[in-house]
């Protein structure tokens, strides 16, 4: 048995899937980004029973009701996990059980896109499970252990996003909702409605990218909807963007964002550049402290 080297032709002609999480605002129009994808190529996982803004949209959609059954579907849609034992979930067990129920995998094929709305009721169900499990009880009073039951929702959807992660040949979409609070010095900061904070903190580790759909005004214009798309934006929006080609600033159409996100990308040495800004000597001499 040879070494089993990806050459880099070989991973470079294997089909690979964009995966993304977009937050913004209640009302803002996540889930009516679905019109900007093509319906025919498109499975809708309908977590909010919130599709009255779809209406009409030709797509196809699936409506988990329980944790479980979102844990099925996302083995069903990304495959068995071999490292994983028989009794846990993604297991190849896990796998076999749930296509004797759902049928042929091979059904998906006709689906290039997996569009989740939304990851904050998601993370509902998923607490609502684990509050229920043996973990989330406390082994001395058999009382309930709320930092059990956090500590396993953690666990539960990092699994769970993980493993839809890892379905090369799909785009994978969550959408959610994002919270703006104020910290202690009283500035906005801006936070994923998620139940716990870990997922919430490893999320954009796991995903290619992070997109805030916002509200912006152009100085004395209109407010307009637009992504957010890299880290560094004067709003303070969550945001990332791994693949290196898109903008600060985006046009709020998730079809032509991903036909820009598989465009060549510029040189390398363009992209990893260091440019500080010029110097201000007013703002200089405002730095000593003074007697």
């Amino acid at each position: 048995m040879s070494l089993p080297i990806i050459t880099a032709d070989q991973r470079l002609a294997e089909p690979r899937g964009i995966k993304g999480c977009i937050f913004g605002k209640s009302g803002i129009g996540k889930t009516s980004l679905l019109w900007t994808l093509d319906p025919k190529r498109t499975l809708f996982m309908d977590l909010e029973a919130g599709d009255l803004a779809i209406e009409g949209w030709a797509g196809d959609s699936i409506r988990p009701r329980t944790w479980t059954e979102c844990r099925d579907f996302a083995v069903f849609i990304g495959g068995p996990n071999p490292a994983l034992r028989d009794e846990q979930p993604y297991s190849p067990a896990h796998y076999t059980a749930v296509c004797d129920r759902f049928g042929d995998p091979a059904e998906l094929d006709r689906y290039d896109t997996i569009f989740v709305d939304s990851i904050t009721v998601a993370g509902r169900l998923c607490f609502g499970w684990c509050k229920g499990q043996p973990e989330a009880l406390s082994e001395k009073t058999g009382k309930p252990d709320v930092r059990g039951a956090y500590g396993l929702h953690g666990r539960e959807m990092i699994g769970w996003l993980t493993h839809l992660q890892h379905t090369r040949a799909k785009n994978v979409w969550f959408v959610g909702i994002l919270d703006e609070k104020l910290d202690d010095f009283n500035r906005k900061v801006f936070q994923p409605q998620i139940d716990g904070s870990k997922t919430g903190l490893e999320l954009p580790g796991i995903v290619d990218e992070v997109i805030t759909m916002a509200e912006l005004k152009a100085d004395g214009g209109d407010p307009y909807r637009a992504f957010v798309c890299q880290t560094i934006n004067p709003w303070g929006f969550p945001a990332k963007d791994r693949s290196g080609r898109l903008g600060q600033v985006e046009e709020p159409h998730l079809g032509r964002l991903m036909a820009k996100i598989r465009t060549p990308a510029a040189p390398v040495t363009d992209r990893l550049t260091y440019a500080p800004p010029p110097a201000d000597p007013a703002g200089a001499d405002q730095s000593q402290p003074q007697s």
